[in-house]
């Protein structure tokens, strides 16, 4: 929704105009979603020395249904390993309410365990800042993906993406009354 206090052109207040700011909202193109099929293609075929950052991002953004922010915030201090899944603390969110949440998603553990090893590992670090020189900012590492997976519409894949994806595979697999709360 656009901000009430938001400031288009020449100093003007649009929250004064409703219609335009209805209009803004219907013609607004929305950010696509990747699906199931989609996320899994792109886990299992990227190369982990050019995409394994991009992976972490996406998997962890999915099961936690991240906002963009709250990716380039979390630490690895905020991940637990707890053997059979990770515990993922989201300490600063929009709605100022932390969110905890677990995953065992696929392959996660293998490549956050990986991701943890070029972490620690100064010649690997390397790797890992190569892969950020290259995606940042974050709210564009989804256009990232889509043009991995030679998705259209390459751009459409916005920092959105990753709440709608989330949303949109919990929905399909049938959960009702969880879906605000898993979303913050």
């Amino acid at each position: 929704m656009v901000k009430s206090c938001l400031i288009i052109y020449d100093n003007i207040d649009i929250s004064k105009f409703p219609k335009l700011i209805a209009f803004f909202e219907k013609n607004r193109e929305k950010s696509k979603i990747l699906t199931k099929s989609e996320i899994d293609r792109s886990l299992s075929s990227a190369d982990d020395k050019e995409f394994l950052m991009i992976k972490v991002g996406l998997i962890l953004g999915i099961a936690g249904a991240c906002r963009t922010d709250e990716l380039v915030n979390l630490t690895v201090g905020d991940i637990e390993d707890v053997g059979f899944s990770l515990i993922v603390k989201i300490p600063n969110t929009k709605t100022k309410t932390p969110r905890i949440f677990g995953t065992d998603m696929g392959n996660m553990l293998e490549l956050f365990r990986k991701y943890l090893s070029f972490r620690s590992s100064p010649q690997q670090e390397n790797v890992v800042r190569s892969q950020l020189a290259r995606i940042i900012p974050w709210k564009k590492f989804l256009s990232v993906v889509a043009s991995y997976l030679k998705l259209p519409d390459v751009a459409c894949y916005t920092g959105h993406c990753l709440r709608r994806s989330s949303s949109t595979l919990l929905a399909d697999a049938g959960v009702d009354t969880t879906l605000k709360r898993h979303a913050g």
